[in-house]
Formats: structure tokens, C-alpha cells, sequence
């Protein structure tokens, strides 16, 4: 039986994920344009992630050129060729503009690198211009709406979880919603943590060190909240999961313990939590979650952002807060009421 998408709260259909250029076809590119492209990888000063994000995107690229520009060479390809670009994976592809961004600012990195290193060394190169600059702001849109787990929610999901002794999507869920942190970042949280001291007049432990988004293979060194409510789900996991392991968030199949993977916190969401709440339910809307409800119960927006989010600036901090204000908006045009009450007292 096919599962039926739920698309309770998306805005447009998904863009279809681009087919991985192989290495068949990723040898049908020309060859200066190959050469460059590895080049400039092997320079970059970039975590894993990232570098195998610039891979996919410039081995996108390289394959379009391929299919539609006729394997033009990098340095004929002019503004008006990445416009065509941009609109096919806008218009065919079904691109969000996010995803856009993202490959219009990769392929601009390369141009750059070009521009700046390659073009007083290479004839052929020493007009070449950055041809993604000065084109038209890529239009926003949105894929899905953001709808924020409420602490309602969250409790509901856990009571599921719970009876489907489901102890591994318990802490999962535990962690994204109380402590705030990334996919990446929870999969990097050590079993030690449940051995940590507590003192007595706190409600949270401090986890160790671990890699947050950002340049190169160090990232952004992070120390994360977990408040004590957390860690008897992540301690039942660690305790029937039957196995010994540094880190808490693993999987095992046979006899192989692994990390948890992305895939599996995107299909824990996907087909468990979405299924619960009978709406789309993503791995990002965690954090949005967390934030929203530390705001919503009073938090200052500055510990938020400091301890929480982990922003340099609260302006970040602010495009994570999904609050609706309802209450406070009831209080908007409150004045006339309030005259009406008082005109009606005096007579």
C-alpha cells in the first residue's frame, strides 16, 4: 500500500531531487572545466558537508552545460547563459529559491576563484568576469509554511512514542525540542553527558563540546543547555538499546553500530512525527519549535539567543521566532471598547 503524502501545510510541490551526476557522465564534461572545478574544491577550507555539497552543485552545473550549452567552454559562459541556468531550475527543476541561492552563490565562489587566481595565469581566462554578478535578486518563495510544534504537540508525540516503546524517537524528539540543537549537533552528543554532576539548584547540565555550523573542518565550537527533563528519555534509550556506545544517537544493523544518520532523523520525521501530528513535520522546524516556546514562556530573547540559538546577533534569533501574538494583537484596537466602557459607566 503506497503511503499517502501529507501536504497539510506545504505551499507548492517540492522540487524533485537532481539525479547524482555519475562519473560516466561527469567525464562528458570538457576537461578544463573538470580540472577547475577540482581544483578549487581541493583549496576551499571547508567542512565535510559542505565540500560535498560544492561537488554535487558544480557537477550539476557542469552537467547542464553538457545537455543544453552544448559543452560550451567555463570561459564563454556569459551572464545571459546562468540566467537561462537559474530558470531552469526554477521553472523545470521547481527549485525553491533557497536552493537557488545556494547554487548561485557556489558557482559564484568558483567564478571568483577564477577570477582572482586562475586569469593571470591562463590567457584564455584573463577576461573573464564573474558572470553570476549584477543579475536581477532571485525571487523569494516558499515550499512549506512553517508551523511551529507547540508544547501540546510535543507532549502528544511523546505519549505515542511512548507506547510504541519507541525509546531511540523519544530522545530524538527530546533533544530537538528542549535543547534547540541542529540535526548534525545531535548526532555528536556523547554518552557521558548522562554521568555528568548535577547541581542542586540547576535544571540543566552542559553538554561537552561539539561541531556547529560553520566554515572549514572546525565549524563553530558549541556547548549546548540540556534541561534535566531530557535526560531520563535519553537515559532509556542508552539503557535498552543493548549495546555500549560513546555516542547516544546510534543505530545498529547486524553487528555494525553506526551513527544515526540524517536520513534517519529526515524519515523519523517524515513518516513517524508528521504521521502523529497529521501534518508536514521537518528536522528544521525543531529549533524554530524551541526557541518559539522558551519566547512564549517568558524567556528574554537575549538568553535565547546567547545560550539557546547560539546567535551572534539577535536579529537572527528573531527569524526563528514563530510566536503568532494573538494575544497582544487583541490588545491593538482595545482604545475604542475601553472609551465605549467609560462613556457608558459616566452615563
Amino acid at each position: 500500500m503506497t503511503k499517502k503524502e501529507n501536504k497539510q501545510n506545504t505551499l507548492r510541490d517540492p522540487a524533485k531531487k537532481q539525479a547524482e551526476v555519475t562519473e560516466e557522465m561527469w567525464l562528458q564534461v570538457n576537461q578544463d572545466y573538470r580540472e577547475k572545478v577540482e581544483e578549487f574544491v581541493s583549496v576551499q577550507d571547508l567542512s565535510p558537508a559542505s565540500r560535498k555539497q560544492y561537488i554535487s552543485v558544480l557537477r550539476q552545473f557542469g552537467w547542464y552545460t553538457v545537455t543544453s550549452m552544448n559543452n560550451k567552454v567555463f570561459h564563454k559562459i556569459t551572464k545571459r547563459d546562468f540566467m537561462r541556468y537559474l530558470s531552469y531550475i526554477r521553472d523545470n527543476r521547481k527549485m525553491s529559491s533557497s536552493a537557488i541561492g545556494v547554487r548561485k552563490s557556489v558557482i559564484s565562489s568558483f567564478c571568483n576563484h577564477i577570477e582572482n587566481i586562475i586569469a593571470d595565469e591562463e590567457p584564455e581566462y584573463k577576461m573573464f568576469r564573474n558572470f553570476t554578478r549584477g543579475l536581477p535578486a532571485i525571487a523569494r518563495n516558499r515550499t512549506y509554511e512553517k508551523v511551529k510544534v507547540t508544547k501540546d504537540e510535543y507532549d502528544l508525540m511523546l505519549n505515542v512514542l511512548q507506547e510504541d516503546e519507541n525509546w531511540l524517537g523519544m530522545a530524538w524528539l527530546a533533544t530537538a525540542f528542549r535543547v534547540g540543537a541542529r540535526r548534525s549537533e545531535i548526532i555528536q552528543f556523547k554518552t557521558e553527558i548522562l554521568d555528568y554532576e548535577i547541581s542542586e539548584d540547576s535544571d540543566f547540565v552542559m553538554s561537552h563540546k561539539v561541531r556547529g555550523k560553520g566554515k572549514s573542518v572546525d565549524g563553530k565550537v558549541l556547548e549546548y543547555m540540556i534541561p534535566l527533563d531530557v535526560l531520563p528519555h535519553l537515559k532509556k534509550w542508552v539503557d535498552m538499546r543493548g549495546y555500549e556506545s560513546e555516542f547516544i544517537f546510534t543505530t545498529k544493523y547486524g553487528n555494525e553500530i553506526r551513527p544515526m544518520s540524517s536520513a534517519w532523523a529526515d524519515d523519523f520525521c517524515s513518516n513517524t512525527l508528521s504521521d502523529i501530528l497529521e501534518r508536514r513535520v521537518n528536522v528544521h522546524i525543531f529549533k524554530n519549535s524551541c526557541i518559539t516556546y522558551l519566547l512564549e514562556s517568558g524567556v528574554d530573547i537575549k538568553l535565547v539567543s546567547k545560550f539557546v540559538a547560539h546567535h551572534n546577533d539577535i536579529s537572527t534569533t528573531q527569524i526563528y521566532d514563530l510566536r503568532d501574538f494573538e494575544d497582544e494583537k487583541k490588545k491593538i484596537f482595545s482604545t475604542k471598547k475601553k472609551v465605549e466602557s467609560e462613556d457608558k459607566d459616566e452615563g
